[in-house]
């Protein structure tokens, strides 16, 4: 009788453990897309910076599928989000600078406030991430950064950004104590989201390391060196404090037993090159077009399922939306420009396309109705060459970071010049003519004039 009812409280155990498993497998992943925030490609000891640490995301990178030469398109926060929330680039969606030009309100026009109000509008015109995982029965999460209104207006379910015209809602407001504070917010919709027994999706995006940089003395003290500027060393700081609370949340993904189940993905929203000077960014960093602007590490972690690889490929933050939405085997819209590598991440087969592109747009919107109005720049990379043109879009405030003292086509070979240093466009005149035409044909501008000449 008693070997009876061990067996039968064996098979139960089987039958049950089989079950889960089985249900684990079926079950479509829960997504976690991290942004940090003003971070430059290579702020990572994974990406070989001598003095930074950041062991979490190190481990993200070797346990995943690690894209080194990953990009944004635009090198400013909100129109890169809204990048990261549509699969759209920042012409198309619109959004392309942080703010409406103060120069472009008032005078019998529409006020800032009636602008600000009809850019958050323009989302909108798509589908959104949350939107779309929503139609799979996900829940959604809205932490960090978000410049869209409140948070239920990017169909996420539940968040912490009260928004646009709210206090403190230009931004974030309340959703950007997330890390800075802690992330209970965030776990504890994880633990009520996984009582339900339901798939979800959270945008983390804390404000770090973002100014204010004002790291724990902890973190201070270890990067504090006699001959570092304090800039640099509370900088550095920050990254590792980025990093701490990242791995504070995968920690609790870990914890709750949904890891294996759980995709996670890492990108930054724009890079930063400190000034050793003071506070604030270097030159060629953020705002830019260039390497320091615009390239991140991107991550594509599912363990158990995706197997680890560090590839070569280009890749953009264009292609993450698509590429989210085929893991949550979600509907893709039609019109998006990036490409969905769920099936490359699964294999080992390269990705079929040798060119990326981006833009640069004005901080200050001087036309909301025309994107080309604080139109900058247009770049493409196609392998290792690198093509920057530069236009007469006007700029209101932050001139310093758009000198355009260069009136040439800019072309650089990032495999022996990863920081821009020799415009080669005199040299390779053949170069720059292919891939003018790559970029006109990608997104041919009518209106903006170039303020360069094809002369070396």
């Amino acid at each position: 009788m008693i070997r009876r009812l061990y067996c039968l409280l064996f098979c139960v155990f089987v039958f049950c453990g089989l079950s889960r498993d089985v249900q684990t497998a079926n079950a479509p992943p829960n997504i976690v897309l991290i942004i940090s925030d003003d971070q430059a490609w290579n702020d990572y000891s994974f990406m070989g910076h001598e003095a930074i640490q950041t062991p979490h995301i190190d481990r993200l990178a070797k346990e995943g599928v690690l894209f080194r030469r990953g990009y944004v398109p635009t090198a400013l926060c909100r129109p890169s989000l809204v990048t990261l929330a549509t699969g759209h680039y920042a012409h198309k969606h619109g959004v392309t600078g942080n703010d409406p030009s103060p120069k472009s309100a008032g005078k019998g026009l529409e006020t800032h406030a009636q602008q600000r109000q009809k850019l958050i509008d323009y989302l909108d015109r798509f589908d959104t991430l949350p939107e779309l995982l929503g139609e799979k029965g996900y829940l959604s999460y809205q932490s960090g950064k978000w410049w869209e209104g409140k948070y239920t207006h990017g169909g996420f379910t539940h968040g912490m950004t009260r928004g646009f015209p709210e206090p403190g809602g230009r931004h974030g407001d309340d959703g950007l104590k997330i890390g800075r504070t802690g992330n209970k917010p965030v776990t504890d919709f994880i633990d009520m989201v996984v009582n339900k027994q339901k798939p979800f999706f959270i945008w983390y995006a804390p404000f770090l390391p973002h100014t204010p940089h004002t790291p724990p003395e902890r973190l201070m003290k270890k990067y504090t060196m006699p001959d570092r500027p304090k800039s640099i060393a509370r900088y550095y700081a920050m990254c590792e404090w980025a990093d701490d609370v990242i791995g504070d949340l995968i920690q609790h993904i870990d914890d709750a037993g949904i890891r294996e189940n759980t995709l996670i993905c890492y990108v930054t929203d724009n890079g930063w090159i400190q000034n050793p000077d003071g506070g604030g960014y270097a030159p060629r960093s953020k705002q830019t077009p260039y390497e320091g602007g615009v390239r991140t590490p991107i991550i594509f972690n599912w363990r158990g399922y995706l197997k680890p690889a560090d590839r070569e490929e280009l890749v953009s933050s264009i292609d993450i939306v698509p590429t989210l939405l085929a893991a949550a085997d979600a509907k893709i819209p039609e019109g998006l420009s990036g490409l969905n590598l769920m099936s490359r991440l699964e294999s080992d087969k390269s990705i079929k396309r040798n060119t990326i592109f981006g833009e640069g747009f004005a901080h200050d919107i001087a036309d909301i109705e025309n994107p080309e109005a604080s139109l900058l720049y247009r770049w493409c990379i196609e392998g290792n060459w690198k093509l920057l043109l530069t236009y007469d879009g006007e700029v209101n405030r932050y001139r310093s970071s758009h000198p355009r003292t260069e009136r040439r086509p800019q072309l650089f070979d990032l495999s022996v010049d990863p920081w821009e240093k020799k415009n080669l466009a005199g040299e390779h005149p053949d170069v720059v003519e292919r891939l003018v035409e790559k970029i006109e044909n990608w997104y041919p501008v009518k209106e903006r004039k170039t303020i360069t000449t094809f002369k070396s």
